[in-house]
């Protein structure tokens, strides 16, 4: 396996927003490649260092809304600093909340959606030229939201999904935002079932079944998130 250009930050540094939405079977695949991974907590921790990093910064998903920052007064704060980070072009990849958080920062609106969207499902990609979710042909993925956004003036769309239109886009080589969970490890996923209880019950999911896909299809993900991350990375890092 090739490792980071040594003229690229050899430290990955992941916003959480949630204890346990981590950056799960994406974790080991940075190590392998020689990289450094730091967490920050949102609402915790001072998170100018992270959103400032001249490397890649990767913001993870949790469930509560990008226009929450009456309740929540830290988000400004961070929708902030990720506006200069993304003005200035820096290595940036958001996932679920992560991405709702840059098309806000960009310009543009993000909202409850009509239904919840929990649960194992293929995407439809995009014709957008070297496709960086190519390996996620074909592949269901993990889809965890209630709030969408609209695509960003300057994005290009990458993906789809038989209830949301916007699940995944592009701004040139170095930023990119994912709606659904390509993260997820096969052998965590009973963390969010248990975390999430409440709002599983309240979108009426249906647990055991929800778990069951997880066994079905979370080990393939987890092979095809390698493929789109090392994707990702030779635009960014030049592994």
């Amino acid at each position: 396996m090739t490792t980071a250009s040594p003229d690229f930050p050899d430290t990955i540094y992941a916003i959480q927003h949630l204890a346990f939405e981590d950056l799960g079977a994406l974790e080991d695949v940075f190590y392998q490649l020689g990289f450094r991974v730091r967490y920050f907590e949102a609402g915790v921790d001072d998170l100018t260092k992270a959103l400032q990093h001249k490397g890649l910064t990767i913001i993870l998903g949790g469930p509560i809304g990008v226009y929450e920052t009456d309740d929540y007064p830290f988000l400004q704060q961070e929708i902030d600093l990720l506006k200069v980070r993304l003005e200035e072009n820096l290595p940036t990849l958001g996932i679920c909340l992560g991405a709702q958080l840059i098309a806000h920062a960009l310009g543009a609106k993000v909202y409850a959606g009509h239904q919840k969207e929990i649960g194992w499902s293929r995407l439809s990609l995009s014709n957008a030229e070297n496709n960086l979710l190519s390996p996620l042909i074909d592949t269901p993925v993990l889809h965890w939201h209630g709030d969408t956004f609209d695509l960003p003036e300057q994005a290009e769309l990458l993906a789809s999904s038989e209830i949301y239109p916007n699940q995944a886009f592009s701004i040139g080589k170095n930023i990119l935002a994912l709606q659904f969970h390509i993260e997820v490890a096969a052998d965590s996923l009973e963390k969010w079932l248990i975390g999430h209880t409440c709002e599983l019950r309240k979108a009426e999911i249906n647990i055991p079944a929800l778990r069951t896909d997880n066994e079905a299809y979370a080990t393939t993900l987890e092979s095809k998130a390698q493929a789109v991350l090392q994707n990702y990375l030779k635009e960014v890092a030049a592994i």
